[in-house]
């Protein structure tokens, strides 16, 4: 339509028809005039609404799913981080809980044996420093580490300083072939020598080829000239074989380490020696075996036979 004076003059009118019709039908209320006219514009146009708000709805839905979505996105993202960070706390604390266990132990062990130790942690391990089995701990020449002292934890013997630097050092495990220490066997005081196996059993030999060996007993570090490199009384581990004698001027016994050497983490290097051998007092106390339960037996006699020594008091 051109803007032209008569189609302004229609405009007017026609809004003023509308406000005269709406005002109308305010003040006539239910009974409005246009009441008619309104019912049968809503029969027309009604199914042409309703078509179109089924056409228009899934994509109303749509948008407002596409609108919602990045709130739950965002709560989604939000529990997972809280998730994770709830999973992250529980794992450090049962970390915790086990180095504080370990710590606690290799302090029994170094109270018991009083040695004089320095804590350090394993932070590396492989074959890279030359041996076959080694472990970097994070204590060298800073922390009052020397060549040849000896390493344990809170089960027993971890191994010897074999290189020190100034903040880290290297440690060769008992369990390395080429590792070699002195052994004393528990209460009878047997010596002997243990060599290590790799991921095997300790090979231990007998200086006494007729000593009485059994697997269970367990031995000790029997120490060295000067505390180094092993100190004495040191847990090594327990017999599990035992070759049967030959006659020989030795005898050969199979050990398992009491140390888990493919798990360490808490160690400590002994840097003061004890003043006397402890002898067998840092190995813990073996376990009871459990007693057997008695076996109670009843024996039931009838109430209504009489007992054949059971006579008259005048007979």
């Amino acid at each position: 339509m051109r803007d032209t004076r008569e189609s302004r003059l229609l405009l007017v009118l026609l809004i003023a028809i509308a406000f005269a019709l709406i005002t109308v039908d305010i003040r006539a209320g239910e009974e409005s005039p246009v009441d008619g006219a309104r019912q049968a514009a809503a029969a027309v146009f009604g199914p042409v609404e309703e078509g179109v708000a089924t056409a228009v709805d899934p994509v109303a839905n749509a948008i407002g799913a596409v609108r919602d979505s990045g709130e739950r996105h965002n709560r989604i993202a939000t529990l997972e981080r809280e998730n994770a960070a709830l999973k992250a706390r529980l794992g450090s604390e049962d970390q915790t809980r086990s180095r504080i266990h370990e710590l606690d132990e290799m302090l029994k062990r170094a109270g018991a044996g009083q040695y004089g130790i320095k804590g350090a942690e394993v932070i590396a391990i492989g074959a890279a420093q030359g041996f076959s089995w080694t472990v970097t701990i994070d204590a060298g020449s800073k922390d009052g580490i020397e060549r040849d002292m000896t390493v344990l934890n809170g089960d027993g013997l971890v191994g010897r300083v074999t290189t020190v630097g100034p903040d880290t050092s290297t440690v060769v495990l008992a369990n390395d072939p080429d590792f070699t220490v002195g052994t004393r066997l528990e209460k009878t005081g047997e010596l002997g020598f243990a060599t290590g196996q790799g991921d095997r059993a300790l090979s231990v030999q007998m200086l006494n080829g007729k000593a009485k060996v059994s697997p269970g007993d367990r031995l000790v570090t029997f120490g060295s000239r000067g505390n180094k490199p092993f100190v004495p009384g040191v847990p090594i581990g327990e017999v599990v074989k035992v070759d049967p004698s030959r006659g020989d001027l030795t005898r050969t016994v199979w050990v398992r380490p009491f140390v888990g050497f493919s798990r360490l983490d808490i160690v400590g290097v002994v840097v003061m020696p004890p003043r006397e051998d402890p002898r067998d007092a840092v190995l813990p106390p073996k376990p009871e075996a459990p007693k057997p339960t008695p076996t109670v037996t009843v024996t039931v006699t009838p109430s209504g036979a009489a007992s054949p020594l059971a006579q008259p008091a005048d007979d």
